[in-house]
């Protein structure tokens, strides 16, 4: 007899459906799958036949062949083992169900018939819900997660023998209550706070302009200036999260099994903080079955990069495509990903190997071909995407000691929040991430023109420190974050000189 069950995969970040047909045939004892089958999809007709035969079903001694459609898309994980079963005692005829059809089931089965909870869940039941099915049967700890998507019934079980008491309708389980934006969005419950920081004014003013406009930052100081400390705060000044943010960073996060448990949504946005040795797959994302990587883990938070030249040369320079672009391509022979990766990305860095070029209060021991060789790790055009350069030098003591208490993250906040606000109004309608760093040349264009002093400023500061036109634009568009942080409609040249500041000098030829 032949039965179908709709279970679900995931394809990148995507869930797609896919039905499990088993038939079971006279003939020798066999049970085989087929329809690319990775290894832990393989392995489940021992998991499953175990754990039917522990339920207190019959395991049919036949031959049990079961087919995974669309037979082209590579199969990966452990959820095919509960619908494995159910289609095996169903074409045995132990269960009959009259909507199982309008079900879709995941969830993986332990030897004692126990239903253990799996990765991706979220994005599975987003397409079961898009696939117009009516409900989806999930591991009971996975349920609070299934429970964000709306407009479907999320059923949680706990064993194998609960789902088929279910199926055959002698036992009512109550579908998940659905979980609503404001049940979804409480206040972020924050560990630091730019409270703790004492003195670095201007890195902390940069740090704003950054947040309010999304724009890269690199900090450059020496050691124990303080440019970890304010890197890890920057989520502490970005506004909340959005419902839809989060139902889309919580998705990335659960097919990758990094969402902490006991959480339907993440409340934070991410930081993401990758040691140096990052290979570029583990930094943009690949591997053999194309997964993501830091930078999509860090879609809309922070990707925090220390000891920027410490970074391989051939990783920083897969970095250049997601800064520009929002998102990464991954193509292979077989299939091409794209995953999301629009991040604010922060880099700190030594000014020397030693670290102390520059500081007056130690001496440098790096001599200048050292020093050059250090900064030429990292290239002319990555740099050139980053939209602020600021120096974070040693804080003095008198600053350290001093007693009055420096503004808070949630002040901060409240003026970054006002300025993507802003941001938000002028791009209404735009599909693409609304902040002034993604503004295009028609945008520049059209808000932010300068009067005739401002305009003077800006042809001045590009001759004498020789700014590319990306250069100048960057100008424009921290101008842009400025003017916003201020609450001022036109772009002042006041705003422009601040942003002049920021920028990277080019390197003086002979």
């Amino acid at each position: 007899m032949l039965s179908t069950i709709i279970t679900g995969t995931i394809s990148g970040i995507n869930g797609l459906l896919v039905e499990v047909e088993t038939d079971i045939a006279p003939g020798l004892p066999t049970f085989s799958t087929v329809g690319l089958a990775e290894g832990a999809v393989r392995e489940a007709k021992d998991r499953v036949k175990s754990a039917v035969r522990n339920t207190g079903y019959s395991f049919p001694n036949r031959r049990i062949t079961v087919n995974l459609a669309p037979a082209d898309l590579k199969k990966v994980g452990s959820g095919y083992d509960l619908p494995m079963a159910l289609g095996i005692l169903t074409a045995s005829d132990i269960l009959a169900s009259n909507f199982l059809d309008r079900y879709a089931v995941i969830g993986e089965l332990s030897l004692d018939g126990s239903v253990r909870e799996v990765p991706g869940v979220l994005a599975m039941v987003m397409a079961a819900r898009d696939g117009g099915l009516e409900g989806v049967i999930v591991p009971l700890t996975n349920v609070e997660e299934a429970a964000v998507v709306a407009g479907i019934k999320v059923i949680g079980v706990k064993s194998l023998y609960e789902t088929v008491e279910f199926l055959a309708d002698k036992r009512q389980i109550a579908p998940a209550v659905p979980v609503g934006k404001n049940d979804a969005d409480p206040k972020p419950d924050y560990q630091t706070d730019f409270a703790e920081v004492k003195g670095q004014e201007q890195a902390k003013r940069a740090l704003e302009i950054a947040a309010a406009g999304n724009h890269n930052i690199l900090l450059k100081g020496p050691p124990g200036s303080g440019k970890t400390m304010l890197a890890r705060r920057i989520p502490t000044i970005l506004p909340g999260l959005t419902f839809e943010e989060a139902l889309e960073t919580t998705r990335i996060y659960s097919v990758m099994g990094l969402l902490p448990p006991g959480k339907s949504l993440l409340e934070v946005r991410p930081f993401r903080s990758p040691h140096h040795t990052i290979s570029d797959a583990g930094l943009v994302g690949g591997g053999q079955i194309p997964k993501p990587g830091e930078v999509t883990l860090a879609h809309n938070g922070v990707l925090f990069l220390d000891e920027f030249p410490e970074f391989r040369k051939n990783v920083l320079e897969v970095m250049r495509q997601p800064m520009e672009d929002c998102n990464v391509t991954i193509a292979r022979a077989a299939v091409s990903l794209k995953f999301p990766a629009s991040f604010l990305m922060v880099a700190a860095m030594n000014p020397c190997p030693c670290g102390y070029f520059g500081d007056a209060g130690h001496d440098c021991i790096c001599n200048a071909m050292q020093i050059q060789r250090y900064n030429s790790r990292l290239s002319g055009p990555l740099l050139d995407r980053i939209d602020i350069h600021v120096e974070v030098p040693a804080v003095p003591y008198k600053e350290i000691s001093d007693t009055r208490k420096p503004e808070d993250s949630a002040s901060i906040r409240a003026r970054v929040s006002r300025a993507r606000d802003i941001q938000e109004e002028r791009f209404t309608g735009r599909k693409t991430a609304c902040v002034n760093s993604r503004m295009t040349p028609a945008d520049l264009e059209k808000h932010c023109k300068l009067d005739k002093d401002a305009d003077n400023l800006l042809e001045t500061a590009a001759k004498r420190l020789a700014m590319s036109a990306r250069s100048c634009h960057r100008v424009l568009k921290i101008s842009r974050t400025i003017a916003d942080l201020d609450g001022n409609t036109d772009i002042k040249t006041g705003h422009v000189a601040e942003a002049i500041q920021y920028q990277r000098s080019a390197p003086k030829m002979a």
